[in-house]
């Protein structure tokens, strides 16, 4: 299913963490930019629905956000490399009135602490994501949702705990594909172009994660920038565990992966997406049991989530619709 979305409507995306704080933020004054820049995060949070917490795991202090109320199907939402909780924010602001939302930000990622010698690799991410589940008492099989690398992750999951997972759902999901043109999945040491080192790179970033970028004003782009930049130590930690995923996986072994993925799917990628060509999710589509014909949103990147909120929540809501009218009613607890 391919679906287009109007110009005007992708130059009102969000980036990487933000939406409303572009209009506001834009008159602050710069020596106040930082601190508006985080009440206006915390401000879109609560237009979401969505309420921060944090979460001693063992070694690992989770910064997450929590919306919708308990009893609710629980729905984890799971972000790319670079990325943060926010990033969901727009898509979880549908989501929150029927579902118990949970948003992470993975290690790595936003204000989670982890020790310094922290094991970056997907399969712990995967392992620990599932410790913090049942921390935070999330009982039950849950809906996964990951964007980019966070859909390794939702994939890996899945594969590990089926009984755990009511549903997948995987937008511009990285992995290791047979079809795979890009630099970025040709050669994974390309990823480290796109780490945000210095003055300018999040520039490039953007360029190269969205179909068609929006105006950002100087004091929020200076302030997004400084904040990945003061991250890029850890998000080069993760990129060298994505070269050694690409080391540890082939295309048959990946694929072995996503064969044994039981629950329903939902696939959807940004045609235009230059990180992880769109013609992957035909692959993924071939290699899943139990997956929908994935939806291909026209003049959208590697960044739906943010690109094309809207359609984004219209194709999952639909979704999560069929597949908990499948699930039998059960008693609830008493």
């Amino acid at each position: 299913m391919l679906y287009t979305l109007p110009f005007r409507k992708t130059l009102t995306a969000l980036f990487f963490t933000c939406s409303l704080a572009m209009a506001a933020i834009s008159t602050a004054q710069a020596s106040d930019i930082e601190m508006s820049f985080q009440n206006l995060l915390q401000q879109e949070r609560t237009w979401a629905g969505l309420q921060s917490k944090t979460l001693k795991v063992g070694d690992i202090t989770w910064s997450y956000s929590e919306g919708g109320k308990a009893g609710k199907p629980i729905l984890v939402l799971i972000h790319g490399l670079a990325g943060s909780r926010d990033n969901w924010n727009r898509v979880a602001h549908a989501l929150t009135a029927n579902y118990h939302v949970i948003i992470p930000d993975m290690p790595a990622s936003g204000d989670t602490r982890v020790p310094n010698e922290f094991d970056y690799s997907v399969p712990n991410l995967t392992e620990k994501l599932r410790r913090f589940m049942e921390a935070a008492n999330l009982t039950g099989p849950a809906h996964i949702a990951g964007h980019s690398l966070g859909g390794s992750v939702a994939m890996l999951y899945a594969g590990q705990y089926p009984l755990e997972t009511k549903s997948l759902f995987l937008v511009d999901a990285a992995g290791v594909f047979r079809s795979a043109n890009t630099p970025y999945l040709k050669d994974p040491t390309y990823v480290k172009n796109m780490i945000v080192t210095k003055k300018g790179d999040f520039n490039f970033l953007m360029q190269q994660a969205m179909h068609a970028p929006p105006f950002i004003p100087k004091e929020i782009a200076n302030a997004q920038e400084k904040m990945m930049i003061a991250q890029a130590g850890q998000t080069t930690k993760m990129v060298e565990q994505i070269i050694a995923l690409n080391k540890m996986f082939t295309p048959d072994s990946f694929a072995l992966l996503a064969k044994s993925i039981d629950a329903p799917t939902l696939i959807l990628w940004g045609k235009q997406d230059k990180i992880i060509n769109v013609e992957v999710a035909a692959e993924l589509k071939s290699l899943l049991k139990n997956a929908q014909t994935p939806v291909v949103l026209n003049g959208i990147g590697h960044t739906p989530i943010l690109e094309a909120d809207q359609l984004v929540s219209q194709q999952y809501i639909s979704f999560l619709n069929k597949v908990q009218a499948q699930t039998p009613a059960t008693t609830p607890n008493l």
